[in-house]
C-alpha cells in the first residue's frame, strides 16, 4: 500500500554483519549446524538441500564465512562419558521475501521457488568469489 511521500531521510543503513556461506553441496547434517551456529544465526535446520555459494545464516563477524553443513561426525570405538550428548539448535531465522530482499547486498541474490525462498551468493564457487573479493579490492 502507498502511504506518501516524504522528503529525503538520509540514506539506507546497510548490513554491517557477514554471512555463513555453504561450501558444499549435500544435505544439512545436526552435526554440521551445531558447529556453524556457533558462528553466527543460522537461516536453515537439519535436512535441507544445500549448494556450494547458498548463504545459511548471519556471521556474527564483518565477513563472510565459508563453512561445511553437511559435515557429519566421525565415529570411533572409543566412548568416554558426556561425549555423546544430543546437539541442541536455535531454531533457524524464516525469512520472508520482503526481508530477504531487504537483507541482501550486492554481491547477493534472492532466489524465489514455489516451493522455499534461497538466499545466495551471485558468484557460486568458494575460490572464484575469494578471487573477485581480492580483485575488487585493488
Amino acid at each position: 500500500m502507498f502511504k506518501g511521500y516524504e522528503p529525503f531521510k538520509g540514506e539506507v543503513v546497510a548490513r554491517v554483519r557477514g554471512t555463513i556461506v555453504a561450501f558444499e553441496a549435500g544435505k544439512s547434517i545436526t552435526y554440521g549446524l551445531f558447529n556453524a551456529q556457533e558462528k553466527g544465526d543460522l537461516f536453515i535446520g537439519p535436512g535441507v538441500e544445500v549448494y556450494e555459494g547458498m548463504i545459511v545464516g548471519l556471521n556474527s563477524r564483518g565477513e563472510d564465512l565459508a563453512v561445511n553443513v553437511c559435515k557429519e561426525k566421525h565415529l570411533t570405538n572409543t566412548r568416554a562419558s558426556g561425549s555423546d550428548e544430543a546437539l541442541h539448535l536455535v531454531p533457524p531465522i524464516q525469512m520472508s521475501l520482503e526481508k530477504a530482499i531487504e537483507f541482501i547486498q550486492d554481491d547477493e541474490l534472492v532466489e524465489v521457488t514455489p516451493k522455499s525462498i534461497r538466499l545466495r551468493k551471485k558468484i557460486l564457487n568458494n575460490k572464484e568469489r575469494e578471487r573477485a573479493a581480492r580483485n575488487n579490492n585493488k
